[in-house]
């Protein structure tokens, strides 16, 4: 689905803190959406959660630089942290190549998160927030 001119894949779910969650069984896979990762020149340097590590909602999962912006994104769900994309590590710029395909944590889910928007709601908050 497309919000101004950034793309939304309709297989997603969405926080209003710019990532993005795949849900396959209780594992969730998480990234940064397209309009943050394009808005900012390219990420310099990432500093990736732990894996292993137990980390709630609302808590701040990965810490992101870029040329003149920097700043942290908050989980979108809880669990156990299980994978990170270790090659973020040497490319954090890759997040703003391909947001979609690097995502930055796996998680095995503690519950099913209820705060993520579909694609539809995440489209009108994009339009809002980056118009």
């Amino acid at each position: 689905m497309k919000a101004n001119n950034w793309e939304l894949p309709d297989d997603l779910l969405y926080n209003d803190d710019n990532s993005w969650v795949k849900l396959q069984g209780d594992t969730a896979t998480v990234g940064v959406i397209e309009p943050a990762a394009k808005s900012v020149e390219e990420f310099v340097f990432i500093q990736l959660p732990e894996k292993g590590k137990d980390i709630k909602e609302g808590e701040i999962y990965v810490s992101l630089e870029a040329v003149k912006w920097s700043g942290h994104l908050k989980s979108p769900v809880s669990g156990q942290i299980t994978e990170i994309n270790e090659e973020l590590f040497d490319d954090p710029s890759l997040i703003n190549k391909q947001p979609y395909k690097s995502w930055i944590m796996k998680v095995k889910l503690a519950h099913m998160p209820k705060s993520l928007m579909k694609v539809e709601e995440a489209t009108e908050w994009i339009k809002q927030k980056y118009s």
